[in-house]
C-alpha cells in the first residue's frame, strides 16, 4: 500500500511480489493476503459448546486413553449428558480431538521412502481377486493371483493361484517371473510366508523354510522378509495391488464378460494384459535388464512330492482329496507331483503316466473329490446301480446336463432305470468322444420339459441317440500312384560317374 502511493497499481504488486490481480484484490478489501502480515484472529460468535466438558471429562479420557476415537467419546457423553444435543457436535468433537492429537498426541510410525536400485530388488505377494466375481464356464471362479514386482522399473508378473497361498503358489509364480523376466534381481522379498506355513508341523514347516532358501540360493537371490503385520514394509509390491485389481476391473468391463470359456482363457487373458501394463514401462525395464543377474542353467523343483497307493477303487487319496486313474493301476504304487493347479504322476523314476487336476478338500474334514468318469466308465456298465448312493457321484458328471438329466430320471420314481440310463449316456459320450455335443441335446431336451418338482415323464430316447452320434464308417481314398519307366533312370548314370 506504501508503493501504492507513488506507482501505478501493475508496479506496486510487482514491488510487492505478487500478482496485478492480487493486488487489486488487496487494494478493495484494504488487507494483505495470508503469509504478508498477521492477520488478527475472529473471535468466537458463539459460545464453547464444550465449555466445561472439555478439560473436565473429556480431556482426561484421551490423556489416559489417546486410542479413544471421537465417536466413541461422543457415544459416552450421550450417555453422561443425555440433555445434550451431541449428535450435531460430531464433528467439532473429531476436529477437537484432531487439533488435541497434533499438541499431545502419542509418536505415530513413519514411512521411510526408499530409493530403489536397478535390479536390486523384486517382491512377491498374492492378493485376492473374490470381488471381481470372474467365472469359468459358468461356474464361479475363487481366487488369488501371485503377483511379483521389481521395485526399480514396477515390472510385473501375475498369474491365477487355485489354492491358497502356498510354498508351491510361489515357486511356480516366481520361476515363471523369472523366466519370463529373463534375469534374476539380487534380492527377493515377500512376506512372513505365515499364511504358506498354517496349519503346518514344526517339521514340515522347517523343511519348506529350507526349501525357499535353497530355491532363492539356485537363483542368486538373497531372501528377505518384512515383518509379520507390517504391510508397508512390502509397499513395493502392496501398493500395486489396488492398481491391478482396479486395471483388471476396468478391462474386464471393457470385454463386456466376467465368464471365460476355460482356465486356460483366463490365465492368456491375465497374461495379456499384464504385457500391456509392461509395455508402458519399456524404457525403466530397459534400464532395469541391464543390471540383472543370469538365469540358470536349469529350473529349480516348485513342486511337492509324495508317493500313493491306489486302491481298489481305482484311486487314491492324498491331502484330503480323491482321486481316480484308470483301472489298470490298480494295487501299484504311484510317485505324484504336486504342482499348484496340477497334479503330475509317476509309474518308478521317469515313467510319466497322466497328469490330474488339482482338488481342495472342503470344510469340517469333508473329503474333496477329482473324479474322470472314463477310468470308470467300464466297471459302472457292469454295475449301474451303484450310481444311486455312489459317494462321488456328484463329481462324477462331467458337465451340469448330465447331472440335471440324472436329477429329473430320479424324479420321475424309478431309480433302476435312471441308472440305466445316465451310465448308458456317460458310456455314449466316452465311447463316441461327443460328452459337448451330447450334453447340448441333452440341454435342448430338458428345455422343453417342466422344471424339476413338477409332474414329468422325462425320458431318453437311447436309440435315437446312439444313431445320431454313430460312429462315420471311414472310407480309404482311391489313390493313383503313376510309376516311371525303368529305362528312365539310365539317363542318371553319366551323372553318376562324374560324381563319384
Amino acid at each position: 500500500m506504501a508503493s501504492r502511493l507513488h506507482h501505478p497499481q501493475f508496479v506496486a504488486a510487482a514491488k510487492a511480489g505478487f500478482s496485478e490481480r492480487t493486488g487489486r484484490r488487496v487494494e478493495t478489501r484494504h488487507r494483505l493476503p495470508p503469509g504478508q502480515a498477521a492477520e488478527q484472529r475472529r473471535s468466537r460468535t458463539t459460545a464453547d459448546p464444550f465449555l466445561g466438558l472439555w478439560d473436565g471429562e473429556i480431556r482426561p479420557m484421551l490423556e489416559a486413553k489417546p486410542g479413544l476415537r471421537p465417536v466413541t467419546l461422543l457415544e459416552e457423553m450421550q450417555r453422561r449428558h443425555p440433555d445434550h444435543d451431541w449428535d450435531r457436535l460430531r464433528r467439532s468433537l473429531e476436529r477437537r480431538v484432531r487439533a488435541w492429537g497434533a499438541k499431545h498426541g502419542a509418536d505415530r510410525a513413519v514411512i521411510f521412502r526408499q530409493d530403489h536400485v536397478p535390479g536390486q530388488q523384486g517382491l512377491s505377494d498374492f492378493t485376492d481377486m473374490g470381488a471381481l466375481a470372474v467365472s469359468i464356464a459358468g461356474q464361479p471362479f475363487d481366487h488369488r493371483l501371485y503377483h511379483f514386482v521389481l521395485a526399480y522399473s514396477a515390472w510385473e508378473h501375475a498369474e491365477p493361484v487355485l489354492g491358497g497361498e502356498s510354498y508351491t503358489a510361489l515357486a511356480v509364480g516366481l520361476q515363471n517371473a523369472l523366466w519370463s523376466l529373463g534375469g534374476v534381481p539380487r534380492e527377493h522379498r515377500s512376506d512372513s510366508l505365515s499364511a504358506a506355513f498354517r496349519n503346518l508341523d514344526d517339521d514340515v514347516r522347517l523343511d519348506q523354510t529350507r526349501r525357499y532358501e535353497a530355491f532363492c540360493a539356485h537363483y542368486g537371490m538373497t531372501p528377505t522378509r518384512n515383518n509379520a503385520g507390517i504391510a508397508h514394509e512390502n509397499g513395493s509390491v502392496e501398493s500395486q495391488h489396488g492398481h491391478l485389481k482396479r486395471g483388471v476391473e476396468q478391462a474386464l468391463l471393457l470385454r463386456g464378460g466376467i465368464d471365460f470359456a476355460s482356465l486356460e482363457d483366463y490365465r492368456a487373458w491375465v497374461a495379456d494384459f499384464i504385457g500391456r501394463r509392461n509395455a508402458r514401462r519399456g524404457k525403466m525395464v530397459r534400464l532395469e535388464c541391464a543390471a540383472l543377474g543370469k538365469l540358470p542353467t536349469r529350473r529349480a523343483t516348485d513342486y511337492d512330492e509324495a508317493t500313493v497307493f491306489v486302491t481298489s477303487s481305482s484311486g487314491f487319496v492324498l491331502r484330503k482329496v480323491f482321486y481316480t486313474v484308470p483301472s489298470r493301476l490298480i494295487g501299484f504304487r504311484l510317485r505324484v507331483r504336486l504342482y499348484d493347479d496340477r497334479l503330475e504322476c509317476f509309474l518308478g523314476d521317469n515313467s510319466p503316466l497322466l497328469t490330474l487336476r488339482r482338488g481342495r478338500g472342503h470344510g469340517a474334514g469333508r473329503h474333496g473329490h477329482v473324479i474322470d468318469y472314463r477310468h470308470v466308465i467300464h466297471s459302472l456298465r457292469c454295475k449301474p446301480m451303484a450310481l444311486l448312493n455312489l459317494v462321488y457321484r456328484d463329481a462324477l458328471f462331467p458337465r451340469p446336463a448330465y447331472r440335471q438329466a440324472w436329477e429329473r430320471l430320479l424324479a420321475a420314481g424309478d431309480a433302476r432305470a435312471a441308472c440305466k440310463t445316465v451310465v448308458a449316456l456317460l458310456a455314449l459320450a466316452h465311447e463316441r468322444g461327443c460328452e459337448a455335443e451330447l450334453a447340448a441335446a441333452l440341454a435342448e431336451q430338458m428345455c422343453d420339459e417342466p422344471a424339476i418338482g413338477t409332474p414329468s415323464r422325462f425320458t431318453v430316447d437311447l436309440t435315437a441317440l446312439r444313431a445320431r452320434f454313430a460312429a462315420i464308417p471311414g472310407t480309404l481314398p482311391d489313390i493313383v500312384v503313376h510309376l516311371p519307366p525303368v529305362a528312365s533312370y539310365d539317363a542318371l548314370l553319366p551323372f553318376m560317374g562324374a560324381a563319384a
